[in-house]
């Protein structure tokens, strides 16, 4: 069943879904870690793709940047394509210096300033959580494979260029937060309202603190490890 934005049937389309924001690396990782693989949308030249891995089928799709880009893909994976478990695999920024790049963070939580969820369906609670299973799920995988993890809660922003580059203290000492990435808060609604699972696992691509950064090439291609623990859901 084709939506407005996701040209497949429900066939075509894995109980479970690894979402990078950007397309270009959900074809990456279809490319590099998948084997009979089909790419069953191109709308927009937002790329998904379904395969194996290690002989089990899973699907990885881009989400797009922003809240209401990942609203929607996740909520017509969830409603339209039968999907049960969507992880975000994403970029980073750390709002702490006990965070490096290249270090891979679970999220346990997500707080946002946005009215996201409250336009969606009158949810008012600022503070989402990841599903406590998938999570569950995610440590052993990481457990398994030798990657240490870092567990926190990350701001959800709806914007990227701040005014105040200093913003990001107050948030820190306010909610808790260790970094910020910009769709985390929507997956966690999206999947509340549906009554489904959702998790993120982020990379540190740059630090609000020390300002060390990744370029844009090593963000698509480089992020190997949360790429290895997600793909372990199949």
């Amino acid at each position: 069943m084709a939506t407005p934005h996701i040209q497949a049937e429900k066939d075509m389309i894995a109980k479970t879904v690894l979402m990078p924001g950007d397309p270009l690396r959900a074809k990456y990782i279809a490319d590099q870690f998948l084997t009979d693989v089909h790419c069953f949308n191109t709308v927009r030249n937002m790329f998904g793709y379904t395969g194996k891995y290690n002989g089990k089928t899973i699907s990885v799709m881009g989400s797009g940047m922003g809240m209401p880009s990942i609203g929607i893909y996740a909520f017509e994976l969830y409603k339209f394509f039968d999907v049960e478990r969507i992880v975000r695999i994403g970029s980073a920024g750390a709002y702490t210096k006990e965070l490096n790049l290249y270090d891979t963070l679970l999220v346990k939580d997500a707080y946002s300033e946005s009215n996201f969820a409250k336009a969606q369906n009158g949810e008012k609670r600022h503070i989402l959580k990841a599903s406590a299973k998938l999570n569950q799920l995610l440590e052993k995988n990481a457990s398994k494979l030798g990657i240490q993890i870092i567990k926190g809660r990350v701001h959800s922003s709806d914007v990227f260029y701040r005014s105040d580059p200093n913003h990001y203290l107050s948030l820190v000492e306010k909610h808790g937060v260790i970094a910020v990435e910009m769709e985390s808060f929507a997956l966690f609604h999206t999947a509340n309202a549906l009554k489904k699972h959702a998790a993120c696992l982020l990379t540190i691509s740059d630090s609000l603190v020390t300002k060390a950064e990744t370029s844009a090439e090593e963000r698509q291609t480089a992020f190997t490890n949360m790429m290895k623990i997600a793909l372990e859901l199949a």
